[in-house]
């Protein structure tokens, strides 16, 4: 049966109170969030029973590329059964056995044929009498969720390198689990390694534990299996004090620490706002360029990609992002993956105040401006029904619905809210909803059932409306009234970009000094094709765009260079492709060099070049791209 929130609490409210939200809201009509979704993304059979404990012990053998040993599951039953069903992809399971009536015991089990999207499911013979469950088992060398690195492609090149990659779904690559945001669990493992490198988890560990081939860890809080994580390399560690700290490869760790030292203060400036830190420890860790993305919120592990160091902080607001994941997504997590800006929108936003507060007002304003431009861009391109923030992701693989929508149209929602309600009323929300939904998983239904008694009660000339959320949650575009980004800054940025058009073999006019990457990048993406290759040249010649060390600045002129076919600049977008991994820098760059018929070979001889060192998610990603006509 459908009920509205009204219906839902009327029972408990005073009939006034009733009398008043009735005459000042119309509420929308919303799924009953009474018992936990179905995530359609997992084979589990979550309705019967909730894995609530992992114990992990798996040795890494870098010449097979397998993770191999055993798995033990606590399970919760909530009903009687015979069965329980796990998540997997590729993984070769040897035997299982149940801890039945105080005793281990094999069982059987079978494994599904393989789902392209959802891996296979096993089914083990096991009922309500069985606390726990352990799985003997190897992962395959090709599995999804793991990189396994050749020296050759690490910072050092000396050593190989491992590294995991868990959201949305490749955890079931390397864990025999129930892989879903629906349920949180905590875990402990012992990780055995080769004697020359080091294992550090998503968990709590001994930073200065000696090089023996085995690591222990313990995660106490409970958190999605998504955030489960494991990386084994050269690795060392430089404390910023006692919470914070950034691990990295040898050879770049100065540079990380000198780049990310601001770490410790956006953790305050986080704190102040929106509650106190619930991990404890917060350390970075630099990944190889393969790294598929910008940084991966692991709890007490931020993953980072090389490709944000740069020598300026300029590109810090990835951390910031990372940070805020610590309360919305580790905190408090998207229940299934259509609700995908829970996690993301909101974690945006949080990101952009934490900028504001340690960066400055106007460098918050300039991101909002680039990602509001990035969105416009891609919701061109964009089917309408995948526009909404829930996403109509079932049946669909969930990394598809990782775009520009959950994250800037989350963020826009999120300031919409601030614009109409005050900052001060969202950010009391903002910080009754961490600690009312603390390690616990929640779905928009139950987000909008909150929002509507703690923020949307009180008078403003600019309510947010059923309507108005259902613009936001299921149509496509952005509603009327959105916040508008804007920034004075990138006003002065137009223009010299005016100027520039009126003298465009003349770019020493513009006055860019004192010009963030920002500014830059800002400057490049709209100068809109097509432009002269004489244009382009005295542009490169002046600014040095070509041979730039910021990645951002780089993907902003590259796609210049292939929009314009500026073939002089092509070497150097090679060595760019061949460099780095993280999706959101290369394909972009691959979808434009495939779109064009004199361009489509090279950029299939330039990706053949550099597939190898690609994490299979951007390999998968980019597989599907070219199709050249001969």
């Amino acid at each position: 049966m459908i009920a509205s929130p009204v219906h839902k609490y009327l029972n408990s409210m005073k009939l006034t109170l009733f009398s008043f939200l009735l005459s000042t809201f119309s509420y929308p009509v919303f799924a009953s969030t009474a018992t936990a979704p179905i995530d359609p993304h997992t084979f589990a059979n979550l309705e019967t029973v909730r894995v609530t404990h992992m114990s992990l012990d798996l040795n890494a053998d870098f010449d097979k590329k397998t993770l191999s040993g055993s798995v033990i599951l606590s399970l919760n039953w909530l009903k009687a059964a015979d069965e329980l069903i796990l998540d997997s992809d590729s993984l070769n399971i040897a035997k299982i056995e149940g801890h039945c009536q105080d005793k281990w015991q094999a069982t059987e089990f079978t494994q599904s044929s393989r789902d392209e999207i959802l891996g296979e499911a096993i089914h083990i013979s096991l009922n309500n009498t069985c606390d726990k469950v352990k799985v003997y088992y190897a992962t395959s060398p090709s599995a999804q969720g793991l990189q396994w690195l050749s020296p050759e492609l690490t910072a050092t090149k000396k050593q190989p390198f491992l590294f995991t990659q868990s959201e949305a779904i490749m955890g079931r690559s390397w864990l025999p689990m129930q892989d879903t945001p629906a349920i949180k669990i905590t875990y402990d493992a012992v990780i055995h390694t080769p004697k020359e490198l080091r294992a550090v988890m998503s968990a709590d560990f001994d930073h200065k534990a000696p090089l023996n081939g085995s690591f222990e860890f313990d995660m106490p809080q409970p958190i999605a299996p998504y955030l489960i994580a494991l990386t084994i390399g050269d690795l060392h560690y430089h404390a910023w004090n006692a919470r914070t700290g950034v691990w990295a490869e040898p050879n770049i760790l100065e540079a990380a620490a000198k780049e990310f030292e601001d770490t410790e203060a956006m953790i305050k400036a986080t704190e102040k706002s929106f509650g106190p830190y619930p991990f404890g420890q917060y350390d970075l860790l630099i990944l190889p360029p393969s790294f598929p993305f910008g940084g991966m919120e692991n709890p007490k592990l931020t993953f980072v990609t090389p490709t944000v160091i740069v020598g300026d902080k300029s590109l810090v607001s990835l951390i910031s992002h990372e940070l805020a994941h610590s309360w919305s997504g580790n905190l408090v997590t998207n229940a299934r993956w259509a609700d995908l800006w829970l996690n993301e929108g909101i974690t945006t936003y949080l990101e952009n105040r934490i900028l504001e507060v340690v960066y400055g007002k106007d460098k918050a304003k300039i991101e909002q401006v680039l990602a509001y431009q990035e969105l416009e861009e891609e919701m061109k391109e964009t089917d309408d029904k995948f526009q909404g923030l829930v996403l109509p992701l079932k049946g669909e693989n969930p990394d598809d619905g990782f775009s520009d929508i959950p994250y800037t149209k989350g963020q826009l929602f999120m300031l919409t809210l601030e614009q109409d309600y005050g900052r001060r009323n969202l950010d009391n929300f903002l910080k009754s909803y961490f600690k009312k939904f603390s390690f616990k998983t929640i779905t928009t239904p139950e987000f909008i059932d909150y929002l509507q008694i703690h923020l949307l009660t009180l008078r403003v000339n600019n309510p947010m409306t059923n309507h108005l959320i259902d613009l936001w949650l299921y149509q496509s575009g952005l509603p009327k009234g959105h916040y508008q980004p804007h920034s004075k800054k990138l006003d002065a940025v137009s223009k010299d970009i005016e100027l520039w058009k009126k003298s465009p073999l003349s770019p020493e006019k513009i006055n860019s000094k004192n010009w963030s990457s920002q500014e830059f990048v800002f400057f490049l993406n709209n100068l809109h094709s097509p432009i002269s290759l004489a244009q382009l040249s005295k542009l490169d010649e002046h600014f040095h765009f070509t041979q730039t060390h910021n990645s951002e600045i780089a993907l902003a002129w590259f796609t210049l260079v292939a929009k314009n076919d500026y073939r002089d600049a092509f070497p150097a977008l090679k060595d760019y492709l061949k460099s780095i991994g993280r999706r959101r820098l290369i394909v972009p760059l691959y979808n434009l060099l495939a779109s064009n018929p004199s361009q489509c070979a090279w950029g299939q001889t330039a990706y053949a070049d550099a597939r190898e060192g690609y994490h299979p998610l951007t390999q998968s990603t980019v597989d599907k791209i070219f199709k050249c006509e001969k």
